[in-house]
């Protein structure tokens, strides 16, 4: 079937990458928190691959201060390279080669660090007028099946507005996430009528979580520049896609698949786990 001429692919993903990490000190002093890994591969470097499997090989990465990491991972190390040639060690950087040779990457950096939505401003420029992904790299995903990215790209194709993906979390938890209420069209799939910014648990409108992969329009740009600062005097993305949600144009995506909160060292850990008894299992 042919495409609408209106209808537009995702083919750029942004990277949020500025912040400090501050739950992972003195781990993350040096080091940034996306570099942290989970076996053998940095936590960005997951995220990238999550947006390969979605079909988009454009990678916008806002950065700050102290993150020059990121961007060395996603080169070539010629040194490295030529020290590993020919040895049993060359095989380790094949996954990496790859990811490079199918990427593009730019960069920009949020100067400041003023919330979600600011950092996803700072990526205006990279993306351009046209729709776009969002990941947050230190929520780890393994999707059932398909990337939970991937999953939302088919959503996005269908109903061509912006969407986040939620899950269920303990109602007690809500004070650390945005949390949505809307009506159920589809399985799994919400309408958004209302977003809150870390509601307290008393407040909450249901205790369904967004985490961190969006799929944003290019309108949110002009409505994030329009928002006040709101929770802990931050821009909150929450807040600009309320403004979208009044228009009916957000869908909540309760995803096929596991999180792990990397940004939290329990989590971390659990993931580490996980993803570790895979490997075994692939390697049986």
């Amino acid at each position: 079937m042919k495409l609408d001429m209106k209808q537009q692919l995702i083919k750029k993903c942004l990277f949020p990458a500025a912040g400090y990490g501050t739950r992972f000190l003195p781990a993350t002093k040096a080091t940034p928190k996306e570099m942290l890994p989970v076996l053998t591969k940095p936590l960005i470097q997951y995220g990238v691959e999550e947006a390969l499997d979605a079909g988009i090989s454009t990678m916008a990465i806002v950065t700050g201060r102290g993150k020059r990491a990121i961007e060395d991972h996603f080169d070539i190390s010629y040194e490295l390279e030529h020290q590993i040639k020919g040895t049993s060690k060359e095989s380790l950087l094949e996954e990496i080669r790859s990811v490079i040779t199918k990427c593009t990457f730019s960069y920009t950096r949020q100067t400041e660090m003023k919330g979600l939505g600011h950092a996803i401003l700072c990526g205006e420029t990279l993306i351009g007028n046209e729709p776009f992904a969002v990941i947050l790299a230190d929520d780890l995903c393994k999707g059932d099946g398909k990337g939970v990215l991937a999953q939302m790209v088919a959503l996005y194709k269908e109903y061509q507005c912006s969407i986040v993906a939620i899950e269920e979390i303990h109602k007690e938890e809500t004070n650390k996430y945005g949390v949505i209420d809307g009506e159920l069209i589809a399985d799994g799939i919400y309408r958004v009528n209302n977003m809150v910014e870390k509601p307290d648990p008393k407040d909450a409108p249901t205790n369904l979580a967004i985490i961190g992969r969006y799929i944003l329009t290019p309108d949110i740009f002009d409505i994030i520049r329009d928002t006040k600062p709101g929770k802990g005097g931050e821009i909150q993305i929450t807040d600009a896609l309320l403004e979208q949600a009044k228009q009916g144009k957000v869908l909540a995506y309760k995803f096929k698949g596991k999180r792990f909160d990397c940004g939290s060292v329990d989590d971390f850990v659990e993931a580490t786990n996980y993803f570790y008894a895979l490997q075994n299992i692939r390697n049986k």
